[in-house]
């Protein structure tokens, strides 16, 4: 049997919609409070984060092996997944936070190829750019799905409903399945 393909979740974008208008909590999203590391100094106030609990038991759903991909990293496990009713999840290491790169890729994108180490994965991500698109298309071997939430929106059905289908159409060995979106 070979290995499921990772989907690998950022946070901020597709699970918490930052860029909804303040004081406007999407539709079925609940709010919470957190601290992550770096927000723990007592004068600041605690980190608003939207989520949605529906989408915890769809990603569980998908043919995927979930990972985190998001600047979160393992504490996504205390401060997100509980509320998603997710299990702890692996997270992808990011060596250079945040780093400039001169082919114009966000500074993941390295990375989320370094991690994948060829085997088939979906990325969702709200920073996901035509650089990031032409670099994993160069350097990753594998299928390959890229998909942009908007920031404001977070996930929706449709994402879902795509991510269900590409999973599909690679298990079945469909011709569009080597593809790269």
């Amino acid at each position: 049997m070979t290995a499921k393909p990772l989907l690998l979740i950022d946070v901020d974008g597709p699970l918490n919609p930052f860029a909804a208008r303040p004081h406007r909590r999407p539709a079925g999203y609940t709010t919470h409070r957190t601290r992550p590391s770096g927000w723990d100094l007592p004068w600041q106030k605690p980190l608003r984060v939207w989520l949605n609990p529906a989408h915890g038991p769809l990603l569980l759903a998908l043919p995927f092996e979930l990972v985190w991909a998001t600047t979160w990293g393992v504490q996504a496990n205390r401060w997100i997944a509980p509320h998603l009713g997710l299990p702890e999840l692996p997270a992808v290491d990011w060596p250079e936070l945040h780093a400039r790169r001169d082919d114009g890729t966000y500074f993941k994108t390295h990375d989320i190829v370094r991690y994948a180490a060829g085997r088939p994965f979906a990325w969702i991500d709200d920073e996901i750019r035509l650089p990031d698109r032409e670099y994993v298309a160069t350097h990753h071997r594998g299928p390959s799905l890229l998909l942009r939430v908007e920031p404001s929106l977070g996930l929706l059905p449709a994402d879902f409903d795509q991510l269900a289908a590409w999973a599909r159409e690679l298990a079945a060995g469909e011709p569009g399945s080597a593809g790269r979106t």
